[in-house]
């Protein structure tokens, strides 16, 4: 049986106007509370490389963030 971890909590600046967003492990991403705009969760880039990845985020988010973050490799070339 695998092992599931507790979420931790990560305060982030908002990219656009700086006000801090609270955004879990177990979050991919969330709404900036005060312009709305979509801020990330970094840690995602886990699925690109832990063995684990799937069964921590489960399938179906699991294949999104590996797709979303796949596009973004490829908007950055």
């Amino acid at each position: 049986m695998p092992r599931l971890r507790t979420p931790t909590l990560t305060i982030k600046k908002c990219p656009q106007c700086g006000e801090d967003v609270e955004i879990f492990s177990s979050d991919a991403e969330v709404q900036c509370y005060k312009c709305g705009l979509t801020v990330f969760n970094d840690t995602n880039l886990c699925v690109q490389w832990c063995a684990h990845a799937k069964e921590c985020w489960g399938p179906e988010l699991y294949e999104r963030l590996k797709k979303d973050d796949n596009e973004q490799v490829e908007k950055a070339h």
